[in-house]
Order: C-alpha cells, then sequence, then structure tokens
C-alpha cells in the first residue's frame, strides 16, 4: 500500500471527504465564519483609518486625536474577532479530526483478516496518527488562513479599485505571473507530498515490528542492526522530506519575488501621481496598505496551498483505507442461529485458499462433522490445515467452495460478530492486554460483575496467582502480559474463554510450550473449561489427544486418518510416526 511509483497523485478534492465530519459541527463553523468576517472586515478597515489620519489628522486646526482613536478602536475589533476566530476555527479542527479518527478506527476494526494480513500494522497507526494530524492542522488553522488570505485579497483588490483605479489597473497584470507558478507547481508538489507522507509510513511500520518483538531483537543481539534500518528508514523519508520542502521553498521564494516586484513598479508610479498634485498622501498610504495586505495574503495562501497539498495526500490515504470493503458479505438480513445452540459443526468439501498464498490450497476436499458436546483433536504436521479449520470456524475467512455450517446454518449467512459471539477461543499465544487482570478476563464478557470475573479465575487455576500480585485482579499487567508468565497467561486466557460461556470452545496448541507444573494447572483448567461444550483442539501433547473423543489426523489440507489414539497407533501410518516424534516426553 506504501509504492507510489505507478499511484495517481491525489488531487485537492481528495478533502471533499471532509464535509461529512463538518456538518455535525454546522453551529461551530457558523460562530467560526461570523468571527472571520469582522476580522476580516477589520483588516480591510485599517488603510481607511489611516488615510483619514494622514490627510485630515494632520490639517491645521482638525483634532488628530479622533482618528488615533478611530485607528485604536479598528485595532481592537481586529484583536477580538481574530481571537474569537482562532477559538472556534481551533475547537473545529479537534472536534473534525477526533470524529475522523474514531470513524477510521471503528472501520478498521470491521475489515477482514485478509485486510490485516497483507497491510503493516504501522502503516495503519501512521494514518491514525501522522496523517490525521495534517488534516487537523488543516481544518484547524491553514483552512481558517487560506479563507481569510482569501476574503483579504478579494477585498484589497476591491479597495484598490476604489482607491485608484489607474493604479489598480497595473496591478492586476501582475497577478498572472504569481498566480501561474502556483498552478503550474501544484500537481508537482501533491506528488511529492504524498510521496514525504509514505515514506513517514514506512519508518513507523518499520518502528512498530521492531518494538513488537524486542524478545527476539535482544535475543539475537541486533539492537545496532534494527537501529541501522530504522536510521535507513528515516534518512529515506528524510529525503523525500527534504524534496518537498525544496519545492515548497522555492514556490514561495519566486511568488514573493513576484508579488513585491509587481508592488514596488506600482507604487513607483503612485509616487509619481503624489508629486505630480493628482494623489494625496494619505490616498497612496491607503493604496500600499491595501497592497501590501493583498500581497501579504497572496504569500500565506502560497504557504497554505503547500500545506493542503500535503493535507490531499494524507486525506487521500485515509480515503483509501475508507474504501476497503471486508470480503467478508453480510447478508441483509442475516440468518439467525437456533436458541439455545447447540455446537453442531459441520464442514462439508471444503476448500480454501489464503489470499496471501494462492498458490497452496490450506484445505482441499475438507470434510469433518463435530456433534454437540464432543472433543475432537486435530493432529498433523506443521502447514497440514489445522489453524485453518479455526479461521473458518470464526469466519474470519470464507470458503471458497464447500460450505461451513453450525447447527445446520450455513456461516455464510450469519452476521460474524453473531457466530462468534458462540464461539470461544484459547490461543496457542494468548492475547494479554496493557490493562488490569480484571479487566483482561472481563474481555470475555463486559457485562460480568467481580464474581463472576473471580468464579471464572478460580476455575482457570488462575485465582491464586493473581490475588498474590500487589494489587490483586487489579494490577496492570503491563504490555502483552509482561508481568506473567507463559503458563499464567495461558490460564488468564482460559479465565477469559470461561467467563464467555460460549458453547463452542477452540483450543490452539493451548498447552504447548509449557512447563510440566503450569501444563499441569492449565490442563486442570481445560478440563473444566471443555464440560459440556463442543470442542476442537489443536494438539501438540499426548494428555490433550489421549482426553480427545476422536482425532483427526491432518495432511496437506486433507483428513488422512481417524479413530482413537489407539486405533491410530495400529494403523502404523502419520499418526503413529507423530506420536513417536512429538509425544514421547
Amino acid at each position: 500500500m506504501s509504492d507510489t511509483a505507478a499511484a495517481p497523485r491525489p488531487p485537492v478534492n481528495s478533502l471533499r471527504g471532509l464535509l461529512p465530519y463538518l456538518r455535525p459541527h454546522r453551529g461551530l463553523l457558523a460562530c467560526w465564519l461570523t468571527a472571520l468576517a469582522f476580522s476580516s472586515g477589520a483588516t480591510l478597515l485599517l488603510p481607511v483609518a489611516v488615510k483619514y489620519m494622514i490627510d485630515q489628522g494632520f490639517v491645521a486646526g482638525s483634532s488628530v486625536d479622533r482618528w488615533f482613536a478611530l485607528l485604536f478602536a479598528v485595532a481592537v475589533m481586529l484583536a477580538l474577532a481574530t481571537a474569537a476566530r482562532f477559538y472556534f476555527v481551533s475547537l473545529l479542527g479537534e472536534r473534525v479530526i477526533a470524529d475522523l479518527r474514531r470513524s477510521l478506527y471503528a472501520h478498521l476494526l470491521g475489515l477482514d483478516q485478509a485486510f490485516f494480513e497483507k497491510t503493516r500494522t504501522g502503516e495503519l497507526l501512521s494514518r491514525l496518527s501522522a496523517d490525521t494530524e495534517l488534516l487537523r492542522s488543516v481544518v484547524g488553522s491553514s483552512m481558517s488562513v487560506a479563507l481569510r488570505s482569501g476574503i483579504t485579497v478579494t477585498g484589497s483588490a476591491v479597495m484598490l479599485a476604489v482607491t485608484s483605479p489607474r493604479l489598480a489597473l497595473f496591478a492586476l497584470l501582475g497577478i498572472p505571473l504569481v498566480v501561474l507558478p502556483m498552478a503550474l507547481s501544484g500537481r508537482k508538489v501533491r506528488g511529492v507530498a504524498k510521496d514525504s507522507q509514505d515514506r513517514v509510513a514506512d519508518a513507523n511500520a518499520r518502528a512498530g515490528e521492531t518494538l513488537g518483538a524486542m524478545h527476539t531483537v535482544q535475543s539475537y543481539a541486533r539492537e545496532g542492526y534494527e537501529s541501522g534500518r530504522f536510521s535507513d528508514a528515516v534518512q529515506v523519508a528524510l529525503g523525500a522530506a527534504r524534496k518537498r520542502i525544496r519545492l515548497q521553498a522555492l514556490l514561495t521564494a519566486i511568488v514573493i519575488v513576484l508579488v513585491f516586484g509587481s508592488i514596488t513598479a506600482v507604487l513607483w508610479i503612485g509616487a509619481q501621481d503624489v508629486i505630480a498634485g493628482t494623489m494625496t498622501p494619505g490616498t497612496l498610504g491607503q493604496f500600499v496598505l491595501y497592497a501590501l495586505l493583498g500581497a501579504g495574503s497572496v504569500g500565506a495562501l502560497t504557504e497554505v496551498w503547500a500545506e493542503v497539498q500535503r493535507a490531499a495526500g494524507g486525506m487521500a490515504r485515509i480515503n483509501e483505507l475508507l474504501q476497503e470493503r471486508t470480503a467478508l458479505a453480510v447478508p441483509a438480513p442475516p440468518a439467525m442461529l437456533p436458541v439455545p445452540v447447540r455446537g453442531r459443526i459441520a464442514m462439508q468439501d471444503v476448500v480454501f485458499h489464503y489470499p496471501t498464498r494462492p498458490d497452496r490450497a490450506a484445505l482441499q476436499d475438507f470434510s469433518l462433522v463435530v456433534e454437540p458436546g464432543e472433543t475432537v483433536a486435530l493432529v498433523g504436521p506443521s502447514g497440514a490445515g489445522k489453524s485453518t479449520v479455526f479461521q473458518l470456524l470464526l469466519r474470519f475467512h470464507d470458503p471458497e467452495a464447500g460450505q461451513v455450517s453450525v447447527d445446520g446454518v450455513d456461516l455464510r449467512s450469519l452476521d460474524p460478530a453473531q457466530l462468534r459471539r458462540h464461539v470461544a477461543l484459547v490461543p496457542q499465544d494468548p492475547v494479554i492486554f496493557g490493562a488490569s487482570a480484571r479487566e483482561n478476563i472481563r474481555y470475555g464478557r463486559l457485562e460480568a460483575d467481580a464474581a463472576q470475573i473471580e468464579a471464572a479465575a478460580r476455575s482457570a487455576e488462575a485465582h491464586e496467582f493473581l490475588q498474590a500480585l500487589p494489587e490483586g485482579y487489579d494490577s496492570e499487567l503491563g504490555e502483552r502480559g509482561a508481568r506473567l508468565s507463559g503458563g499464567q497467561q495461558q490460564r488468564l486466557a482460559i479465565a477469559r474463554a470461561l467467563l464467555k460461556d460460549a458453547p463452542i470452545l477452540l483450543l490452539d496448541e493451548a498447552t504447548s510450550a509449557l512447563d510440566a507444573q503450569s501444563e499441569r494447572a492449565v490442563q486442570q483448567a481445560l478440563e473444566r473449561l471443555m464440560q459440556g461444550r463442543t470442542t476442537l483442539v489443536i494438539a501438540h501433547r499426548l494428555a490433550t489427544v489421549l482426553k480427545a473423543d476422536r482425532i483427526v489426523v491432518m495432511d496437506q489440507g486433507r483428513i488422512v486418518a481417524t479413530g482413537t489414539h489407539a486405533e491410530l497407533l495400529a494403523q502404523n501410518g502419520l499418526y503413529a510416526e507423530l506420536a513417536r516424534l512429538q509425544f514421547d516426553h
């Protein structure tokens, strides 16, 4: 997604994607526009006040005080209106971007696993943070500056024509010189800005990947290597940013030279008129101030234009994400599972290839029926398709052929969220959130009370070690459960699954890589968890296999044998070989 070599450059109208987020804040928008009108009006009144101060204030017999009082009153009006404008537009920017971030995050949570398999987490975080921050700057600042500058340029142009039509005509001739470089450079600036943001996203993605694997990085003593890789990524991002900054600086310099060159030429003509007596000094002063206001506003527009180009790149990248759609179709209305759910699982002639590995079938002509309350162990070498069975049962993917059903209902006719409420998963590597132990267990059922959470922990053999933590159940467990051992993390995940109390249970190698003592505690917890539930187990340990009602041996996406431990050993096939290699302690 970060490859921009052939990607079209984002047009400024990609910022239209912000309109739906502006509409809910119409009141704030109206307050901002009102304050903007007053501040722009006060700005355009200043040269008039200066004209009268020069032409009338220094005339003999005239009181200069009232003209200075007028000038000060205009300045106070400008200050108050500008402060109000800044307040309303800054608040508007914060609210709009908060809504955008919420919407984008909710959208990402609704995408399927195929999307996350092909997209780096660091890149998504970059779009949620860096790109939305660019847009916050545009809505909360640049948009206001652009509109204010546009009004000031227009108002100055009108007042220049009113003040001196002749000089205004000369000034008008210089406008194409200013607009032309902005128009010609716009497309190039947009492309360079998007490339710069993509390179920053690449660096963020690399950092996120490394920080998420610090155990491996440090165990291989690869800190220097990873630091070098990140440094290279930052250097590439810096190079792209340097290119963008150089282009923007050159554009700014060209525009300022052209603007002030034009003004200087026009003022020279005006000075000749004052010397000739055809124009008063105050009128020339008024014209000069309007010209300076207009020129300053054009300069501000040039800088803002560069910011808008960058924001257009950011919005284009966010729009790419918002346009992503899940491949898991949800029919309207979706089918409903029977109540209560019995948990009968049936997979018939299933064929499935992962989108990231289309050349190799993960499951091929796979058929399996698990009756309610039955425990079935899936055994086979790595890559046999055991985890894929779980992926399809959770409807993370849909099969390309065949059918997967629960209690006779095809999973493709269900809303995935409804299906997953009836399935509990205990993964091989349990996910522990950076929160308290209580909140981690409560993730299984958010409405659970303290007594239910403790009961689940006791059943999972987790209560004792949780009570021993400094703050008991309210102890923070650190990122990814860093304060717990592997066996403790596994028991916490089992407590979460117990609390969920789902009729279908999926155990993904839940006791692999544990020491004997931890395995015993986890095994006892699992036996309680499996009672009365339809259970599928990916097993690497003999104890788990022996307790299964049936063992299904898989190889290369197919079932090659089914039976009890004794029956399969007697066949002296793949299972017997796996038993000798893996199940012997």
